[in-house]
């Protein structure tokens, strides 16, 4: 039976109550990963199964909140097997270009052949492990040799980059790495299996990672740096995805990769309360830690110098370069500054799962947890030792499918 969300009301805003996430525990496809971690995307080795047993704590974590999970391997396991195998087809690759004579319909037609034959436990492994067989042609046995190499999609589990929710609905993202690419083919299905289709995919030049993205009540704020560039942000307004009057584009200029998406230096806790690293906090003009955002406004059906979206609605760059400090603080926000070793301990990338209540890394500094208890914040603290080590945290692997629309009262004075 599928797992369906029914009426899924989509977050306009971090801070409301997360209702559905979307997550990946990651398997066996981490080891071709952790024995190489830098051409993983990864910051260090980590223990594949010590990190998978992160991750389930988490989710139970989560679930203790009223929160449902969805993960991907549950519905690749419950989704009808016949529509597993056009999935599989994607990722498996037979690679013929040694043998002048191979007869190119023939060897797919053996492709196909297999994939048909297939258990559901071996197309989820084709799945998430993406191999190639290259062919060889000997005199010996069968006629054939092969070698096998895989393409795992060891960075599945930081579901929060493969797309976005935004009030009108699910992005699917285009990555900035190719490798990472084949990740948004699973998410998309999974949004399918979910009966929530997604209602634009991120197209051509253009790039956009999920840690770029938060909702923040009545604007949207996109990173652009790193890994989301304005080709994608332009394709995002012009298709009215965003569903937003108020676009910010949050501009990186230091394109440093332990702070390569917007949540890693940037986060929401309440209407009214937000986290920043201090690198980036007291940063002067002219240094590349300083982050400046430009603001587009929806101007309406007929207006000129804008980005033209659906029904002709337009957004126009109303301000441009202005510091970001000032325009969070000049909308309401206190910031709860983040020092560089807690930085460095991923302390800014929690997940906020309702108003002043967030999951976030432990082991952090006495100043932090003071500075949490002081703001009225109740914190769960994650034990994320092992999957931190990829280069992320509590907020890159979820991907909140729906938050509620009437927040719960922000939990003040508690303790944590």
């Amino acid at each position: 039976m599928n797992q369906q969300t029914p009426q899924m009301t989509y977050p306009q805003a971090e801070w409301l109550p997360a209702g559905d996430i979307l997550m990946h525990t990651p398997g066996q496809e981490l080891f071709d990963g952790v024995i190489h971690p830098s051409a993983a995307l990864f910051e260090d080795y980590f223990d594949v199964n010590q990190a998978a047993s992160e991750h389930r704590q988490y989710i139970r974590m989560l679930e203790a909140n009223g929160i449902r999970v969805h993960t991907v391997s549950k519905i690749l396991q419950e989704t009808d097997i016949e529509k597993l195998r056009p999935l599989a087809a994607k990722m498996l690759t037979y690679d013929i270009s040694h043998i002048n004579e191979e007869n190119p319909d023939a060897s797919e037609s053996y492709r196909q052949y297999v994939l048909s034959k297939m258990s559901r436990a071996d197309l989820i492994s084709c799945i998430l492990r993406q191999p190639t067989v290259t062919l060889y042609k000997t005199d010996l046995n069968t006629g054939y040799e092969a070698v096998y190499s895989l393409r795992p999609l060891i960075n599945l589990y930081f579901t929060r980059d493969q797309s976005i929710t935004t009030p009108r609905g699910h992005v699917i993202c285009k990555m900035n790495s190719t490798q990472r690419a084949p990740e948004t083919e699973i998410i998309s299905f999974c949004y399918e299996h979910l009966n929530q289709k997604p209602i634009f995919r991120v197209t051509g030049e253009g790039r956009l990672e999920g840690g770029d993205y938060i909702p923040a009540g009545e604007m949207s704020l996109i990173g652009c740096g790193m890994r989301t560039n304005d080709e994608g942000i332009r394709q995002l307004m012009e298709a009215d995805a965003f569903g937003h009057d108020t676009i910010v584009v949050v501009r990186d200029h230091k394109f440093w990769q332990m702070q390569m998406h917007l949540d890693t230096y940037f986060n929401i806790i309440d209407r009214d309360l937000c986290t920043m690293v201090t690198s980036r906090l007291n940063a002067k003009p002219g240094s590349p830690e300083f982050v400046t955002c430009d603001v587009y406004q929806r101007a309406g059906k007929g207006s000129e110098g804008g980005v033209k979206g659906n029904e002709g609605n337009f957004y126009q760059l109303v301000e441009k370069d202005l510091s970001f400090v000032d325009f969070i603080r000049e909308n309401g926000y206190e910031i709860i500054p983040i020092n560089h070793d807690d930085e460095m301990h991923y302390a800014n990338n929690f997940l906020t799962i309702a108003p002043r209540h967030i999951m976030a890394v432990g082991r952090q500094s006495l100043e932090y947890y003071q500075r949490m208890a002081n703001a009225g914040v109740t914190v769960e603290w994650i034990p994320l030792e092992s999957l931190i080590n990829g280069y992320g945290a509590a907020h890159c692997m979820t991907q909140v499918l729906r938050r509620s629309l009437t927040p719960a009262p922000s939990p003040k004075g508690k303790g944590n």
